[in-house]
């Protein structure tokens, strides 16, 4: 947790405008964090700081690769990360409970007197949410040489054999079908 110091931003130092930060994240940041379904992680985030006198908006812009399995076939695959977050950043006197009162996810509240933001766990949920929910190799790698064939012919049976048995529950619902 040492180097989660390279995260935090000292932003009352900062004239009002906008500033810019680069972040380079590997597999290293996220050891602090509980196990990844993820390996081999190579991302850039790209953090625009808006300073204003009352709020901060930050920008983070997310861009690089991860290895995942992919959930048809199970062989290793590797995903590109992009995406783009906003959070708007509030100083405000009492942050603890308008944060507890807050349901935009986007907007967080700090307090007057703060001199620093961490910005390390929302590089980490970014990341996160960068990576996409279907992780299948595409259509036209399908079955090709990273695929693992005997899973897929697995799965091909299986699909053949739901089609041809009947399950007697369903069998009366045919006759509604037209209605």
């Amino acid at each position: 947790m040492a180097n989660r110091r390279e995260f935090e931003i000292a932003f009352v130092g900062l004239k009002p405008g906008i500033h810019e930060f680069t972040y380079e994240v590997d597999d290293k940041f996220f050891k602090a964090y509980q196990p990844q379904d993820f390996t081999n992680c190579h991302a850039t985030v790209k953090l625009k700081l808006d300073k204003n006198t009352s709020f901060l908006m930050l920008k983070f812009e997310i861009g690089g690769t991860v290895n995942l399995l992919c959930d048809r076939c199970g062989n290793p695959l590797s995903k590109t990360l992009w995406d783009d977050f906003e959070v708007l950043v509030k100083m405000v006197e009492n942050p603890d409970e308008m944060n507890g009162n807050e349901e935009d996810p986007d907007v967080y509240y700090i307090s007057r007197t703060e001199s620093h933001i961490n910005v390390a766990g929302w590089i980490y949920e970014f990341i996160n949410l960068s990576i996409p929910l279907q992780r299948m190799c595409s259509e036209e790698e399908m079955g090709g040489p990273q695929c693992n064939k005997e899973v897929l012919d697995m799965l091909r049976k299986l699909n053949e054999e739901d089609k041809d048995s009947v399950n007697p529950i369903w069998k009366g619902l045919d006759k509604f079908r037209n209605n």
